[in-house]
């Protein structure tokens, strides 16, 4: 059964770059920033007072009942709202299609923070009686994928899988593995995220996880550069249609690529710090490359994790090394579009999936921008600051979380 071919035929995003796939895209292509001044909430009392924030964003228009829509925290609307974008792209949506055999596995890496603390904040000054009785299902991470379900009525498979930075990569990746062992034909699958907050913010800051270039919000990430300070933070979602080849093919589905490797491991090291020396991230990417019975050779591009911390890009650029070998050095293209977004937690590999079959499409690598003093750990090709023009035969992401969770995805041309 799991000789089942899986293809990608819809996605959905919602960026600091923009409302939609196609001008997050361009922005990514244009080497643009999306990084600013925090906005959603006061950022005085924090040391980083940057963030990518998705800009204009209005819930109503994604949900049948508009109602429905104002008891979503933030992250579900984004899911809700991403989802309906990969779902009319890929055509999804139509009377043909068995509904119980099309799954959703769109999950958040924090869940609703912001619902979290708006209802904390009424216990403590305005007593018991005054918190919401949605606040469980709203701050839950399950509920986006919950609600998806309930839009459409997709009555297959319906989980999520909290994985932190990884969340996307694994949601995506599990539901790639439901399909090829027959539990599904199609899924709508990815992540979502919104945690700059209060709380989200002071976290990270305090940890000393976050740029504090407050001055040059732009230039603050700044992957593989020796001045990395930190990620900046972002929210977004990432969401993407991935259907059974032949059930794609026989309803005429645009197809973006196909979906041939999954990568999974574990650090096995640390609470928030990668292996040293990138063992569990090699691993993982020697995964991806035997699922898909691929060669290192074979793959133009990886989306590197890339977050701009000073431990980790060094971390990820030796577990590149390892499992590309000769080919890391001498042909391999590396970026990190984190340089543009920020980083988005569990909706960061969602996003960074699109940006792969972006390129694989129009044969153009996103740049890592800000990459100025190349960092000499660092040594391979990031694709510094200027977008390049080649074919993209095979793309490879990669998203790491807290808690050692290593995952990859390997995506390639159709034949």
């Amino acid at each position: 059964m799991n000789d089942r071919r899986v293809v990608i035929t819809g996605v959905g995003v919602l960026s600091p770059l923009g409302n939609d796939l196609q001008s997050t895209w361009e922005g990514l292509k244009a080497g643009k920033s999306g990084i600013g001044p925090i906005t959603l909430t006061d950022p005085e009392p924090y040391a980083c007072k940057i963030a990518g924030e998705v800009k204009g964003f209005d819930e109503a228009p994604w949900f049948s009942n508009p109602k429905d829509g104002r008891r979503c925290d933030r992250y579900a609307q984004f899911a809700v709202a991403a989802s309906k974008m990969a779902i009319e792209d890929a055509g999804l949506d139509d009377d043909s299609i068995d509904r119980n055999r099309v799954g959703v596995m769109v999950g958040s890496g924090i869940g609703g923070l912001g619902t979290l603390e708006r209802e904390h904040e009424k216990l403590i000054k305005r007593g018991a009686a005054r918190v919401s009785p949605f606040v469980i299902p709203m701050m839950i991470s399950n509920i986006g994928s919950g609600i998806i379900s309930m839009e459409y009525g997709f009555g297959g498979p319906n989980m999520v899988i909290v994985t932190a930075c990884a969340t996307s990569n694994h949601n995506i990746g599990e539901a790639w593995r439901m399909i090829k062992f027959g539990d599904a034909d199609a899924f709508v699958c990815g992540g979502a995220e919104a945690t700059i907050l209060p709380m989200g913010i002071s976290g990270f800051s305090n940890m000393k996880a976050l740029s504090t270039r407050n001055d040059d919000p732009q230039g603050a990430s700044r992957p593989f550069d020796t001045g990395r300070d930190g990620f900046v933070m972002g929210e977004g979602a990432g969401v993407v249609v991935i259907e059974e080849y032949e059930h794609a093919k026989k309803r005429g589905a645009t197809i973006y690529g196909e979906l041939v490797g999954y990568g999974i491991s574990g650090d096995a090291h640390h609470m928030t710090s990668p292996h040293p020396e990138g063992d569990g991230a090699a691993r993982c990417m020697d995964m991806a490359l035997k699922h898909a019975k691929m060669n290192p050779e074979d793959v133009t591009y990886v989306n590197a994790h890339g977050t701009s911390t000073p431990l980790g890009d060094v971390c990820e650029t030796k577990a590149i090394k390892k499992s590309f070998g000769n080919h890391a050095k001498d042909n391999l293209i590396v970026s990190s579009t984190k340089s543009m977004t920020g980083h988005l937690l569990g909706a960061a590999g969602g996003v960074e999936l699109a940006a792969c079959l972006m390129a694989m499409k129009d044969g153009i690598v996103a740049p890592t921008i800000n990459l100025e003093n190349q960092d000499p750990e660092c040594d391979l090709d990031y694709t510094a600051n200027v977008a390049r023009e080649v074919e993209v035969k095979a793309a490879l992401s990669n998203s790491f979380g807290f808690g050692g969770h290593n995952s990859s995805l390997l995506v390639r041309k159709m034949d």
